[in-house]
């Protein structure tokens, strides 16, 4: 989740203005009868992909996506399979995508035409007004939560926050069936958790009272320590070494792809089991506009069973997963951007630094 605040990104505006009068959505010339972006963004006719696919041809048959999810090069390759078009991709940490698109945009010089995300980056790129609003009728085949009433950005895919064990290393018996049961000294050195999770901290918190849940924490660190570690795969992939034997919080795909290979780990949820969204928006200044709307439909539509396949979790209601059963809690985006600060200071003072 982000650290940068909306203060940070509050030059972005002017640039914005400037970019209005100097760069326009399409010069490309489109097939006639084709309706402006503006139009296109909410188009519902039939032939909205013919439409689509037409002008992206006509766009030079090329997309750049800055993106940070790992199977999204999947659902690229399978979109360029489909129609021809040649991907693009930049792919970094979630912070440092909104980094580069926020420069980009102060510069004048925006490269991309979509962007992946969690959430409350993209989220935070919308209320810098660097993204499109967008409403496909591809929308309308998603979980209700997945589309914002901005319509800025559509979660794609739910990154559920799962812990998850070795079981060579953790008895099914032994399992904690609450937070409050690792307080147990058997847990004592066998702990992990992600270092940057203080958005699922601070949600996490808000559900369970706050003061309940720092109190909590800080004592199941002073009793039995959780080693902190940089990057939820790295994460995962020690729980399946056994070198971490109780990981609290994994992506809950990835224990599932790590299974694949006979890895000694399994998911065990933790009530409430707090998820955020992964997101994809178009960038309000695209070069590439209809070329991107034909990929954002793309990926809510054929994009759903390539990320099912890979043991991710997609938002279609098309598709149920064991982990979409639960009774997830969608952490809000906006409220991370509101209470980032103080969130990431508690995670930082209550769970990381006394675990170093």
């Amino acid at each position: 989740m982000t650290k940068m605040t909306l203060a940070s990104l509050a030059r972005t505006a002017l640039a914005l203005s400037l970019m209005a009068l100097l760069s326009p959505l399409n010069a490309a010339e489109l097939p006639k009868g084709t309706p402006p972006v503006e139009q296109m963004t909410s188009y519902q006719g039939a032939d909205r992909t013919a439409k689509l696919l037409a002008a992206a041809r006509s766009e030079g048959g090329e997309l750049s996506v800055y993106h940070v999810y790992p199977a999204l090069t999947k659902v690229m390759a399978a979109f360029t399979r489909e129609y021809g078009i040649t991907v693009k991709p930049w792919r970094s940490s979630s912070e440092a995508v909104l980094q580069r698109l926020v420069t980009e945009a102060r510069s004048n010089r925006l490269e991309a035409d979509l962007v992946q995300n969690n959430a409350p980056e993209n989220e935070a790129a919308c209320r810098e007004k660097l993204l499109l609003e967008v409403r496909s009728p591809a929308q309308a085949k998603l979980i209700p939560q997945a589309v914002p009433a901005n319509h800025c950005w559509v979660g794609f895919a739910v990154d559920v926050f799962s812990a998850a064990y070795n079981t060579a290393k953790v008895r099914v018996d032994e399992l904690p069936a609450t937070y409050r049961d690792l307080l147990d000294p058997k847990w004592k050195g066998r702990l992990g958790i992600e270092a940057d999770d203080f958005g699922w901290f601070g949600a996490l918190s808000a559900t369970l009272g706050e003061e309940q849940t720092h109190k909590l924490f800080r004592e199941i660190v002073a009793a039995n320590g959780i080693s902190v570690r940089k990057g939820h795969s790295l994460l995962a992939n020690m729980v399946a070494s056994g070198e971490v034997p109780l990981a609290l919080t994994t992506y809950s795909w990835t224990p599932e792809q790590l299974k694949l290979k006979s890895a000694p780990i399994e998911l065990h949820p933790i009530a409430p089991v707090m998820a955020q969204f992964s997101t994809i928006a178009v960038t309000k200044h695209a070069r590439h506009p209809y070329t991107a709307l034909l990929f954002y439909d793309f990926l809510l539509g054929e994009g759903q069973k390539v990320l099912l396949d890979l043991k991710f979790v997609p938002t279609s209601r098309e598709y149920e997963t064991p982990i979409t059963r639960l009774p997830l809690h969608y952490i809000d985006p906006g409220m991370v951007l509101q209470k980032q600060d103080q969130w990431l200071k508690d995670y930082q003072d209550i769970v990381v630094a006394p675990s170093r």
